[in-house]
């Protein structure tokens, strides 16, 4: 005969208490963008300081005030034209003339503004910057493989320590380069063992498109022989040519199903 708790008198188990919880699981934290921009720019930046070193200790050493180098990096940001116009300027070239010399020298850059990924800079202020900023070196490293996640503040940011490699360097260099030895050697070689670097980066970031660096060989070869005194502005013509070329043809194939 069963007996139920009422008529025993007993009182009624209380229901189990529900478990706690289980605390919230905390994402592990992100290096800012900042620093991540920062450590990305290291490598590139190496390269920089040597050259801006070599720009700075120039400047001097061509009649220029030492404050000359620090202006000239960091309104101009040319690179490459920088050493040319420090000619121009003793020489007192005419406005027009360092113009076009500023064009023909970075006309590049108009190639690389058909992939540089401007579009996830937000506000005009950083876009406008991005564009000045643009060199060769953060184009290749914002347009990687690595890259295609990067966010518009991290570009920014990349840009922004480029440029103030390039500035500091130069300044420096200007201001110590009589304490360089001059039996240095291999100082000059420092750019193009990074534009290598980072061509063989570019090349293993499209291990299953061979045709790409193919194509690439190949344009500069042929503006070496074809228009060997604007070899560079042909090359980047023939390339673009090129890879548009094969875009039209390959979207016009027809797909099997």
């Amino acid at each position: 005969m069963d007996i139920s708790p009422a008529a025993t008198g007993s009182p009624p188990r209380p229901a189990p208490a529900p478990s706690p919880a289980p605390p919230p699981v905390t994402p592990p934290a992100t290096p800012s963008e900042a620093r991540a921009a920062f450590k990305e720019s290291v490598g590139a930046g190496l390269g920089f300081v040597v050259v801006g070193l070599a720009f700075g200790a120039l400047v001097p050493q061509s009649g220029l005030d030492w404050w000359w180098a620090g202006l000239s990096a960091a309104l101009a940001f040319g690179g490459s034209f920088e050493f040319l116009l420090i000619g121009m300027v003793t020489a007192a070239a005419p406005l027009a003339v360092i113009a076009l010399s500023a064009f023909m020298v970075n006309v590049r850059h108009v190639f690389y503004a058909l992939s540089f990924p401007l579009h996830r800079i937000s506000g005009r202020l950083g876009r406008t910057y991005s564009t000045f900023a643009l060199c060769d070196e953060a184009y290749a490293l914002s347009t990687g493989e690595r890259a295609r996640s990067w966010s518009g503040r991290r570009i920014l940011w990349l840009q922004f320590f480029l440029h103030m490699y390039w500035a500091g360097s130069a300044t420096a260099g200007a201001l110590l380069g009589s304490l360089i030895p001059h039996s240095v050697t291999g100082l000059d070689f420092a750019l193009t063992a990074l534009f290598a670097v980072l061509a063989l980066d570019a090349v293993r970031d499209l291990r299953g498109d061979l045709p790409t660096p193919a194509l690439a060989l190949l344009s500069a070869l042929a503006a070496r022989l074809l228009f060997p005194d604007e070899m560079l502005l042909a090359a980047f013509a023939l390339f673009t040519a090129a890879l548009l070329a094969r875009h039209f043809t390959t979207s016009k194939k027809p797909s099997h199903a």
